[in-house]
């Protein structure tokens, strides 16, 4: 294994994303990691309709926020994604939201691979495998990238 690749983008947080408490809304940073996330795929020199033109779907079967602190309007707010885990059918991203050195918040997203055409999970396409493991971090042999045990 080798650390993962990270990708990094500030976001400007505008004065709709705020609510009655002058903070960020808690259904932006889900937003945000999209946001992140989508910037990541583009570590594959893909962009991500770039891998839905390939007949190939990244389903959300789970996402996941822990609020440190709050963002304000005006504020820049540095947006992280890695991915935590990559498995047979499925990747599991990890995000963090930073103003400077401030953690403001944590969060991860799991998503199933789904073939368009049938709308029925696969497993990572082969035309993928070798990026997704060199930006998770997983190197080596091409067995590295496992099926997921059901109680995980």
């Amino acid at each position: 294994m080798t650390e993962p690749i990270t990708r990094t983008v500030d976001v400007e947080v505008r004065y709709v994303e705020t609510d009655q408490m002058g903070v960020v809304h808690h259904a932006n940073y889900i937003i945000w990691f999209e946001l992140a996330r989508t910037h990541l795929c583009q570590e594959l020199d893909l962009h991500y309709a770039d891998i839905e033109e390939r007949g190939y779907l990244l389903m959300v079967t789970g996402i996941e926020a822990k609020y440190r602190k709050g963002a304000r309007y005006g504020e820049i707010v540095q947006v992280t994604a890695r991915i935590a885990r990559l498995w047979s059918r499925g990747v599991r991203y990890a995000y963090e939201v930073r103003r400077d050195d401030t953690l403001l918040a944590t969060g991860a997203s799991e998503h199933v691979w789904i073939d368009h055409a049938t709308g029925k999970p696969i497993r990572l396409p082969p035309d993928l495998q070798e990026g997704m493991a060199r930006v998770a971090g997983v190197t080596g042999r091409k067995d590295t990238i496992k099926g997921r045990k059901k109680n995980q």
